[in-house]
């Protein structure tokens, strides 16, 4: 067959400290997705028409949207986003340490804020949705001087096919200032981390009154300034009830599209991934490297899974895949569901401006700063609404991943034989095998079969990376699982 034509855009940042080379790679890079919005209905960003169109075909794993996800993601209300961040921000502080009592300031009334909203829109969704308040007192520790009590809201939309597998997507509502235990100074935390929690709300919302096959969690964590504590203790708690978590996503500065320099990129948004997953032992991390999976943990499956599902033009968005856990210096609350072995990753804004994160509300040379409003584009968080909407309703409608995925090595051969356990469900109509070249990052040749355990290809194994993924009658498929070699 002939080798499919890949993009330019491979998700590759270029320096940072060069206006030009920045500008360069955007405007490769937002060809698609400018190109889309500037034929897609609805409210479009003035910059978008003026991004000529890609002429580029998908990949070959490429899954379009259908009818129902379409009608989803058409909800997504950028006025909706701007009034949940601008109520968050308006509680002065959501400092972990601050009030959680006082009604109109501190995170008691940002939690109480939240879930009323959540509550308000699993009323509308004929018993889906139920909302709870997630609370422990963490002891002293870390960023915590004193006992206190940290609580995550939790919208839950059960899956009735198959309740058990899960989808997380979650933002943190505690902010903070540079002193990281000031708790009394405005902290408004628009960007970090309200915007992610909007995106989480809205998301709550224009599902509420849907049915996907898997049980998706849209959350609002505390405690993550302070070391992560609410989205560990979410994990954990996870990891003892036995939940199948085949997904999470962290929302964490999703909230502007512009750089220091006054570069913008209005039609990307960032997704990180780790490679040799957390949680693996020596041995398995070894077995990894011996046969070149580094770039094919679950978190970057769900990685290229993300750019299959969400790079079109319901979305109108790129996905900057970064091939890391998170930033320099930096952590976010889908690191502790890696240290439990889920898959997860960290969708944030193509750049950051440090002038106004984490600092103190201040005026410089006339400008305010201090992660206030005025650094927020909402119709951008609307965008990366859009990615994370077809991201997890196409991880919960589509079939579970297939099981113990395994690699015939014990024999010398140029075929490949492939073993897996099916996937639970009763909507697994087969399988597909995809692969691609070892330099490559993206899948490039997709082969399905039947409802089978197993599939031989005449494809050496010694010259690409496979993997096996569920499909379900209508075409839906799961994220691929690498094979673990069986010698």
């Amino acid at each position: 067959m002939d080798k499919p034509r890949i993009s330019a855009y491979n998700g590759v940042m270029t320096d940072s400290r060069s206006s030009t080379s920045r500008r360069r790679f955007l405007a490769g890079s937002l060809a698609t997705a400018g190109g889309a919005a500037a034929v897609s209905a609805g409210v479009l960003d003035p910059a978008a028409a003026a991004v000529p169109p890609d002429t580029s075909p998908p990949p070959p794993t490429a899954q379009p949207p259908d009818a129902t996800l379409r009608r989803i993601l058409a909800r997504i209300d950028h006025e909706r986003i701007e009034a949940n961040v601008r109520a968050l921000a308006g509680f002065g502080t959501r400092h972990t340490l601050s009030s959680q009592n006082d009604p109109d300031r501190g995170i008691g009334a940002a939690r109480d804020f939240i879930f009323d909203k959540l509550s308000d829109y699993a009323r509308r969704s004929d018993g889906r949705m139920t909302v709870r308040k997630q609370s422990y007192i963490q002891e002293k520790a870390e960023g915590i001087p004193n006992p206190t009590r940290i609580t995550n809201v939790l919208a839950t939309l059960r899956g009735p096919a198959n309740p058990r597998r899960t989808y997380v997507v979650t933002g943190h509502y505690d902010s903070r200032v540079t002193d990281v235990n000031d708790s009394t100074s405005d902290a408004p935390g628009a960007d970090d981390d309200a915007s992610g929690v909007a995106v989480a709300m809205e998301l709550a919302r224009v599902m509420a009154d849907q049915d996907p096959e898997a049980t998706i969690v849209f959350g609002a964590v505390a405690g993550e300034e302070q070391g992560l504590y609410g989205s560990t203790y979410l994990a954990r708690s996870f990891k003892r009830r036995g939940v199948k978590v085949q997904g999470m996503f962290t929302c964490d500065i999703v909230g502007s599209s512009t750089a220091e320099d006054g570069d913008r990129a209005p039609h990307i948004v960032r997704l990180f991934t780790e490679g040799v997953p957390t949680a693996e032992t020596k041995e398995q991390a070894e077995i990894r490297v011996a046969v070149g999976g580094e770039n094919d943990s679950p978190a970057r499956q769900l990685g290229r899974f993300v750019r299959e599902v969400a790079e079109n033009d319901a979305t109108r968005m790129k996905i900057a895949t970064i091939w890391r856990r998170d930033r320099y210096l930096r952590g976010g609350d889908h690191i502790p569901f890696l240290e439990e072995g889920y898959p997860a990753a960290r969708f944030t804004e193509p750049y950051e401006d440090y002038r106004h994160q984490h600092q103190d509300v201040r005026v410089e040379d006339g400008v305010q700063y201090g992660d206030l409003l005025r650094f927020c584009d909402f119709r951008y968080m609307a965008g990366v609404a859009r990615v994370v909407g077809a991201s997890l309703w196409s991880l919960a409608a589509a079939p579970g991943v297939p099981r113990n995925v395994r690699i015939d090595a014990t024999e010398l051969t140029n075929s490949t034989t492939l073993l897996w356990e099916r996937a639970p469900g009763p909507d697994v109509a087969g399988y597909e095998v995809v692969w691609r070249a070892t330099s490559e990052a993206e899948w490039e040749y997709v082969r399905r079969f039947g409802n089978v355990n197993r599939a031989t290809l005449d494809i050496s194994k010694d010259n690409v990376y496979f993997g096996v993924r569920a499909v379900d009658a209508a075409g839906r498929h799961s994220p691929a699982v690498f094979p673990v070699p069986v010698f």
